[in-house]
């Protein structure tokens, strides 16, 4: 039987990043996934500074992404039409950029490949057994392989947690109905030939009939744009979702930043969003199995984003391996759960205080103007926004020598070259 000190189910962002963590740490890890890359995922497509930080530190190359569209304007639309243009700093690197998950998440398998990490792609995790010091993962078309420890980055359904026996996932939601559907659902499609606003800048409406959800037109080279809605779990039957879809689009003031010629390039899709970081157990088997990402239900409840979570819940949980040792897997779960608690617990519930408050057409109306009240709010908004400073830095004074209002953000020797 194979054997290795990590395996890591799962080899979307969350998986790379734990596994690349530990390869560097000097331990021996195998990174599996079900499906063979590149492969779609399902995702609005947007990167955040924190995700994109993350991604230059785990040593992404920008220029292995030539889909990548960095982002300088946002424009928020308020429920009666009115425009709030937020500018993002220019020429200090990229806050927020747009990447195909096709294209970021063959990229990052490629850099765990070139990292050490043994990689198995297209081999699915189809079973786990917990022994007193190790765990043994039976890995489709290679066989039963033993290891001290095993991360879970395989999604909101995790199937390492059923393999496991750990229920919890698959507990009701709250009216009652079997299984999680998640906290959020999202719908995208791609479009192409989209007009000059959706070129320039990335775009959010805020319907009164989503809120606290919303549209986004999320811009990417040569004129093409991902283009979608989320709203929260109950809003709207899915069914109804599908229907909606074609009477969004075609609402005057979305048209209108679309542009007359935008057609869809592919079909849409719809996946949901797990929100839920505050109830739902990190660790299984003694500490022997960590769970990172969307099986760790880390996904922002204001925003809906998953990406920075993900990576960062990824290399808390790879960090607490590697300090725990192999023979203290206790350690390693309790070492977990306290950085996690650390460094997002509070954020997130910042962000479900705020998307109670966005509910209101009139909260949305009134957090928009106060916003707009200055070039400084517009500016220092739009960088708490999309995750340069924490969402409860205010209330977390122990993380502020780590988070300067000033900070750089992502890429900036590279993105100075191809100036």
């Amino acid at each position: 039987m194979p054997a290795v000190d990590v395996v890591v189910v799962g080899a979307g962002p969350a998986g790379v990043a734990a596994a690349l963590t530990l390869a560097r740490a000097g331990r021996e890890v195998l990174l599996v996934d079900k499906a063979r890359f590149p492969r779609d995922k399902c995702c609005g497509d947007g990167l955040t500074t924190g995700a994109l930080r993350a991604l230059e530190g785990l040593g992404l190359d920008a220029s292995s992404l030539p889909s990548m569209q960095v982002v300088d304007d946002v424009v928020l639309h308020d429920p009666a039409g009115r425009r709030l243009h937020l500018p993002l700093p220019r020429g200090q690197g990229a806050f927020a950029a747009v990447v195909p998950r096709l294209d970021l998440d063959a990229a990052l398998v490629d850099l765990a490949r070139g990292g050490g990490v043994k990689v198995a792609d297209g081999h699915p995790c189809t079973g786990a057994t917990v022994h007193d010091d190790h765990l043994t993962l039976v890995v489709g078309g290679i066989g039963p392989v033993a290891a001290r420890y095993a991360i879970g980055a395989d999604g909101m359904w995790s199937p390492l947690r059923k393999h496991l026996g750990v229920t919890e996932a698959a507990r009701p939601d709250p009216k009652g109905r079997p299984g999680r559907l998640g906290e959020w659902h999202a719908f995208r499609q791609y479009f192409r030939h989209v007009g000059p606003d959706a070129r320039a800048a990335l775009h959010v409406w805020f319907e009164p009939d989503l809120l606290p959800g919303y549209v986004w037109a999320f811009p990417l080279p040569a004129g093409r744009a991902n283009v979608g809605f989320g709203i929260e779990r109950g809003r709207l039957p899915t069914r109804a979702m599908k229907a909606l879809w074609p009477e969004l689009l075609a609402r005057p003031h979305i048209r209108a930043v679309l542009g007359p010629d935008a057609e869809a390039e592919s079909s849409h899709r719809a996946w949901p969003i797990p929100s839920r970081l505050h109830d739902i157990s990190l660790a299984a088997a003694g500490g022997r199995a960590l769970f990172v990402g969307d099986a760790a239900a880390a996904c922002d409840p204001l925003t809906g984003e998953g990406i920075a979570q993900a990576l960062l819940t990824a290399t808390l949980a790879a960090r607490a391996v590697v300090d725990a040792g192999a023979l203290d897997p206790a350690g390693a779960a309790r070492r977990y759960a306290e950085a996690v608690e650390r460094e997002l617990l509070a954020d997130m519930a910042v962000s479900r205080v705020m998307a109670v408050a966005l509910r209101h057409r009139r909260s949305v109306r009134a957090g928009l103007r106060l916003v707009g009240a200055s070039d400084w709010s517009r500016r220092h908004f739009a960088r708490w926004l999309f995750e340069d400073y924490p969402r409860a830095i205010l209330g977390t004074p122990g993380r502020w020598a780590e988070h300067s209002l000033r900070g750089r953000g992502a890429f900036a020797a590279e993105l100075a070259a191809r100036r």
